[in-house]
């Protein structure tokens, strides 16, 4: 691997840190925080998401989504099991994509199709291709332990696998 594939690797590793921990930071330490009213305004797939509404799962869906967002960012900083965190950080990038649709546009008429959540997810997909957990992260320290050997799962999110 090339110095500079190295250097775009952990340049893009540590911004999309950023931005799923900002996002944290609205999120997780906001008692009042709720994904209702934004699943509520989605439009193309509504009946999709509009059970995530309901007042006995909203309170989880909230939590999974405020401290998944800060479990991802703090992963991608560190530079550990970032495979592992990256394939979540696309789902949920999907999921957002998905619930800002009024198909074709997303979000608004500037958007036709292709928005910043493809984008970031085609940097995640970077990241897991190129193993950025290894350049400058925790994911080499990690392949050393015996758990993350003795699984394919382990071995993969580490990046240590062939």
């Amino acid at each position: 691997m090339t110095g500079s594939t190295r250097g775009f690797l952990l340049v893009f590793r540590l911004l999309m840190a950023w931005t799923f921990i900002y996002a944290a930071s609205h999120q997780a330490f906001d008692p009042h925080f709720t994904i209702v009213g934004f699943l509520k305004s989605t439009k193309t797939f509504h009946a999709l998401f509009m059970p995530f509404t309901d007042p006995a799962i909203a309170p989880v869906v909230s939590f999974m989504v405020a401290w998944g967002h800060l479990l991802i960012g703090l992963s991608l900083l560190f530079g550990l099991l970032t495979r592992l965190s990256a394939v979540f950080g696309i789902g949920l990038l999907m999921m957002y994509w998905l619930a800002h649709m009024d198909f074709p546009f997303i979000e608004n008429h500037n958007n036709f199709i292709v928005d910043y959540h493809i984008v970031y997810s085609v940097v995640l997909a970077f990241l897991i291709a190129g193993k950025a957990g290894l350049v400058a992260g925790l994911d080499g320290w990690a392949d050393g332990m015996p758990i993350v050997r003795a699984t394919a799962l382990g071995r993969w999110a580490t990046g240590a696998e062939g």
